[in-house]
């Protein structure tokens, strides 16, 4: 079973933009509030790393590869936290009309440990969520 958690904000910028920002690893330092120090490539099954600061939870080194991608659309990695525990992590742009899009990001927790995690957590992960959407929104905007 998956559990899922996700932000979804109205952006008034170009899905072109916005995938500007989000395909800009390094930049990530510049607007995201959680994930920074990112490196590595966008590409099927390319390697992402980053340090993932959550308030209230340890900071931590993430590797993930690339699932799926598609410029102006979406970027997908997943990790594997363990033989029970595996994460989806994702952007996704919905242009709505040319200049107004919606994007979302989330995180998708399976496997039995994923259970756990994502009931213990939610309400914090929930929040570094809604904490990158509003970040890259006034990033995209600007």
């Amino acid at each position: 079973m998956n559990f899922k958690i996700e932000k979804r904000v109205g952006v008034r910028a170009t899905s072109d933009r916005i995938w500007e920002v989000i395909a800009d690893l390094p930049g990530w330092d510049r607007w995201n509030p959680i994930e920074t120090g990112v490196t590595g490539t966008i590409a099927f099954g390319g390697q992402i790393n980053l340090t993932e600061r959550i308030e209230g939870l340890p900071e931590r080194q993430v590797t993930g590869r690339v699932a799926d991608w598609q410029p102006n659309a979406q970027l997908v990695w997943t990790e594997k936290r363990g033989f029970l525990f595996n994460v989806v992590r994702y952007y996704e742009i919905e242009e709505l009309e040319r200049g107004s899009c919606i994007v979302a990001n989330g995180f998708i927790f399976s496997g039995f440990m994923g259970e756990g995690f994502h009931d213990k957590h939610k309400k914090t992960i929930r929040t570094a969520c809604e904490a990158i959407g509003e970040a890259l929104r006034v990033t995209s905007e600007a």
